[in-house]
């Protein structure tokens, strides 16, 4: 139950008005396209990106605006997990103390590296569909600074709260505090609620360019994204458009020091050469593969040189037969234990019968161990930038050779190593 977005068509608003990303080079612009007739929702990248909605078909419209110099439609996405086929093993009773199973922060020495550093004195946005803003074990959640982008909001009313589970989940992972069942990379880390995705699906990159923006803004340690488009494109997709712009956004927000974590995708796709993936396809983005607890690449995990900067736990392994126990080494995690544990939202069922924790895998749930990780840094070296704290990541990690392996990058990272190293300098 791992979890990265799926295109699921045109961005649109309930009045029928289409969302466009703009890309803009002068002062004015934004007055010149109010002056057409078209509606301005966010200027992002001090102005130079513009999302915008209009009638449809208005693309060239738009680019005949003066200070115009591009514009695409923006699609809307949604979430696809990987799956396999199986019963969910039993658990233990609930109230239990569940760190024993998070193998996931064993593998990368996370428990130890907190004799270092906890995160203390940083925050992380969680771009995602919200964080449940009522869960026991995420109670260092700054709710005043939680924001809703949502172009065709069906749930206004809870704000920056979880409209789904994935949120809530990927939070967990980077800073849950332990105080009942699960402990987060970062657990005395601040978490901020960006939800960019309505109860039924569907975020526009509009908006989760405009959430990664307000994590700028707000001065966010890390902006995590556990999302993307499916599959690899080819450099003559249509989405080869939105490149650009993303790319610039991106820019803007590690200029400004929030380095940005983002899922490589669960299309098993290789991403080398040309091929890409959107947001995380763009030199900005830390772009994390999954790794299972017997460090193998997890099946679904897309892969390639030229994207994967490191890798980190996402749950299952390597084959679908070694994932459900039919095959593999005696010591292996059976299923569903050898996925990420983490927070759930306290309203939903588990489907593993423990209330407010459960078990899922994905690319998803390998990006925000990295955020977290950027927290720790950040607690011992708070006046590196984005590049430097990603240079500190790639160099704690293990199991590879340089920084090219086309499963890890730079390897899976390793928080001991990481803190180690840092607290070694000073």
């Amino acid at each position: 139950m791992g979890a990265i977005a799926t295109i699921t068509g045109q961005a649109s608003a309930a009045d029928g008005a289409v969302q466009y990303i703009v890309r803009a080079n002068g002062n004015g612009t934004a007055t010149n396209l109010t002056d057409a007739g078209f509606t301005v929702r966010h200027e992002l990248a001090e102005g130079s990106v513009l999302v915008v909605t209009g009638p449809e078909g208005a693309a060239a419209d738009l680019a005949a605006v003066r200070g115009i110099t591009d514009a695409t439609p923006d699609v809307s996405v949604d979430f696809d997990r990987p799956e396999v086929d199986a019963d969910a093993d039993e658990l233990p009773s609930d109230g239990a103390a569940l760190s024993d199973l998070q193998w996931d922060k064993q593998v990368t020495d996370v428990f130890p590296a907190h004799e270092y550093a906890t995160g203390e004195g940083t925050s992380v946005a969680i771009v995602d569909t919200g964080i449940d803003l009522d869960h026991p074990d995420l109670g260092n959640v700054n709710e005043e600074l939680g924001e809703a982008f949502v172009l065709d909001d069906d749930v206004p009313e809870i704000g920056p709260d979880d409209s789904g589970f994935h949120g809530t989940h990927v939070a967990g992972t980077v800073g849950a505090t332990g105080e009942e069942g699960v402990v987060g990379t970062a657990p005395d880390t601040e978490l901020v609620p960006i939800r960019v995705f309505p109860a039924d699906g569907g975020a526009t990159f509009g908006d989760i360019l405009a959430g990664i923006d307000y994590a700028a803004e707000i001065g966010a340690d890390a902006a995590n994204f556990s999302l993307g488009i499916p599959g690899v494109q080819q450099p003559d997709s249509a989405l080869n458009q939105l490149k650009a712009e993303i790319q610039t956004v991106f820019q803007s927000v590690t200029r400004q020091g929030t380095a940005i974590t983002g899922s490589a995708g669960n299309d098993e796709g290789n991403l080398q050469g040309s091929g890409f993936t959107l947001p995380n396809s763009v030199p900005a983005v830390i772009t994390v593969s999954a790794t299972s607890p017997a460090d193998t690449l997890s099946f679904y995990s897309n892969f390639g040189t030229s994207d994967i900067d490191v890798g980190a736990p996402g749950g299952w392994y390597e084959t679908i037969p070694r994932t459900l126990g039919e095959e593999g080494e005696p010591d292996d995690i059976p299923f569903p234990l050898n996925g990420v544990l983490s927070t759930w939202p306290t309203d939903l069922e588990s489907s593993v019968g423990l209330p407010g924790y459960d078990f899922i895998s994905g690319t998803s749930m390998a990006a925000p161990q990295v955020a977290g990780l950027v927290a720790l840094v950040r607690e011992l070296d708070p006046d590196a930038n984005a590049n430097q704290v990603e240079r500190a990541i790639k160099q704690g990690a293990e199991l590879a050779n340089g920084r090219s392996d086309p499963e890890l990058g730079a390897g899976r990272i390793n928080a001991l190593r990481t803190v180690e190293a840092i607290a070694d300098d000073d």
